[in-house]
């Protein structure tokens, strides 16, 4: 299975969902978790006032996820987080090394 992660430095879950420049795929299979791709996408968190609704930036974002069973961030809007579960990804907080918190979070999907 497929899982997206938000990470700064490709070791960690450490990045808020919002903003994040790229999303690293993981294959995640029995006790093994390879990095497979890195997909670029627009940030969330625009801190422009003027347009606060941004709804289409979440779908390019979810379509730029497309394949992926879910997504791992260390943190997340409730709004954010609701239409990327409406758009079909399971969104999970957490932090801490990527391979050990994908391999635990295969266990319950």
């Amino acid at each position: 299975m497929l899982i997206a992660v938000a990470s700064k430095d490709g070791k960690e879950i450490n990045q808020h969902f919002g903003h994040a420049e790229r999303f690293l795929i993981y294959e995640v299979e029995g006790s093994d978790a390879k990095l497979v791709d890195e997909r670029k996408v627009q940030r969330y968190c625009t801190y422009d006032q003027d347009h606060p609704l941004r709804a289409p930036i979440l779908k390019e974002i979810a379509d730029a996820l497309k394949g992926c069973r879910a997504l791992v961030c260390a943190q997340i809007g409730q709004g954010p987080q609701l239409e990327m579960e409406r758009l079909g990804l399971d969104t999970f907080v957490a932090d801490g090394s990527i391979r050990k918190t994908l391999l635990e979070l295969s266990r319950v999907l």
